[in-house]
């Protein structure tokens, strides 16, 4: 039913954008009390209450008692009966889908191999049979999904929803890949880098959360970071902000996939580092080196050492120009924890311009190879709209 649009600063306008502006803070965050709504928002905690009994009646918000410091709180989220996203992390080698409700939380999952040089096409197709099937289980199909996000090992250029930059995802340039995949399962999709959609899970929901401005750096078969200012993302005017994976390390050292020499990942990235092994030794997968460096084999410490030594002195060049107060490490080879983030923070020590506050905090991914995934689920919570008057999502 078609309703009337109130005129600019009545009350009703005032109340209206008052809703919108409560229901925006809980796409963004998923879950907040009542004291944090107020606080995100700006809104008096009456006027906030009052919003939150008015949408949980008309069946648009949860609420549930939870604790905050020790003290009885309420909790608010958005119905979960709203519907359902999906978030999709292509890496190098894993392909992981996770189905959320509208409050976030997780439904189902599921995790496939992936060949290294897979390439768009017959991997959309399977990634579009294998939503349905997902879907399927949950007793719903693809017509329900609100949205889906898409996490891609390399810059997307925010214009043009492509690969930005030649050579570092041969099978997948030159392609709208959201375009690509909402063709084949009739649904809205956005695309960004996995890198960019890791940071934003952490700075929304993570590690990352308290933190004005954040770094995040995913170390795996490839390396890159997602810049966080404000809980947004600084993406640059190609997509490429962040690829420090192509930072020059030695200007005589080895071709870079990207055509450079000596860049951060032909010496850190996970060819790299297993490339330092005899073929006899069985290191064919980052997932092979972290076990033997877990079972205390000092030649795969000692590689993953020096590689956080590597990464340290590259992130401190990034402290320098963009001076975050965090830096939260995830990706495969984050699973290491000290081993690769203690000299990690020696080389920042050394490297990075000193300041009154320190220097920035290292901290492992919250949500370890799953953050992606998590980003992916936000940012199609982002683009999803929510009738603050109680209207189903529209996509």
């Amino acid at each position: 039913m078609a309703r009337r649009n109130p005129p600019p600063g009545s009350q009703t306008s005032l109340r209206e954008a008052n809703r919108a502006r409560l229901v925006d803070a809980l796409k963004r965050h998923g879950r907040l009390t009542q004291v944090e709504l107020a606080g995100s928002t700006g809104l008096s905690p009456a006027t906030v209450s009052n919003i939150v009994k008015e949408l949980t009646a008309s069946g648009l918000l949860h609420t549930s008692v939870t604790s905050r410091s020790g003290r009885r709180a309420t909790l608010v989220s958005l119905a979960r009966q709203l519907g359902l996203v999906a978030g999709v992390h292509f890496s190098s080698r894993q392909l992981r889908i996770a189905i959320a409700d509208s409050a976030r939380v997780i439904v189902t999952e599921s995790t496939l191999p992936l060949a290294l040089d897979h390439r768009h096409d017959a991997e959309l197709d399977r990634l579009s049979l294998l939503l349905g099937d997902m879907m399927d289980s949950l007793g719903s199909s693809l017509s329900d999904l609100l949205a889906v996000g898409l996490a891609l090992p390399a810059p997307i250029d925010p214009r043009t929803g492509m690969v930005s930059t030649p050579g570092l995802l041969r099978g997948w340039e030159g392609v709208d890949v959201a375009a690509a995949l909402s063709e084949r399962i009739g649904r809205p999709v956005y695309v960004d880098s996995e890198a960019n959609l890791g940071g934003l899970a952490e700075a929304r929901e993570g590690n990352g959360r308290s933190a004005s401005s954040s770094v995040f750096i995913r170390v795996g078969h490839t390396i890159s970071a997602g810049l966080i200012v404000g809980g947004d993302l600084f993406r640059g005017v190609n997509g490429k902000a962040g690829q420090i994976g192509h930072v020059t390390i030695d200007e005589n050292g080895p071709i870079c996939r990207c055509s450079n020499r000596g860049c951060l990942e032909t010496f850190a990235g996970g060819p790299a580092l297993l490339s330092l092994f005899p073929p006899g030794d069985g290191m064919r997968r980052l997932s092979d080196l972290l076990q033997a460096a877990e079972a205390g084999d000092g030649s795969s410490r000692r590689v993953i050492a020096d590689a956080g030594r590597h990464i340290g002195v590259a992130a401190a060049s990034l402290c320098n120009m963009f001076d975050p107060e965090l830096i939260v490490v995830g990706g495969e080879l984050a699973q290491a924890g000290e081993i690769l983030m203690a000299p990690m923070r020696h080389s920042l020590e050394r490297s990075a311009l000193p300041s009154a506050t320190g220097l920035p905090e290292i901290v492992a991914a919250s949500f370890g190879e799953w953050a992606e995934a998590r980003g992916a689920i936000a940012v199609a919570l982002d683009q999803v709209t929510v009738d603050a008057q109680a209207l189903p999502f529209s996509a």
